[in-house]
């Protein structure tokens, strides 16, 4: 009578380095110390102002008008926002929102 097979009797065992032991091993080179995120570029900085809704709705305004309600709200908008806005107002990718071109 034969015995009963398995299934992983049928195939060879194969044994693969493991992802992490080959950043390990030994002799690889010198493990590169992370660096510091580069300070964020006014147009990711005014992004992040749009997309946090704790500062209200941006939709109609301008972004120096949604600052400056939300400064008076008491909601404490970042000062970096109204420098950025300041320093690049005539640029309309800067005093616009992400969300102007599209119709309300």
């Amino acid at each position: 009578m034969r015995s009963k097979r398995l299934i992983p009797d049928a195939f060879p065992a194969v044994k693969r380095p493991r992802r992490d032991c080959a950043a390990k091993a030994p002799g690889a080179g010198p493990a590169e110390e992370p660096r510091a995120a580069p300070a964020p570029a006014p147009l990711d900085l005014l992004k992040r102002f749009d997309l946090s809704p704790e500062y209200g709705p941006c939709t109609g305004i301008t972004r120096l008008q949604r600052w400056e309600r939300a400064a008076a709200l008491g909601l404490s908008p970042p000062d970096a926002v109204r420098e950025a806005l300041l320093q690049h107002g005539e640029d309309p990718r800067v005093t616009y929102s992400l969300w102007h071109e599209y119709p309300l």
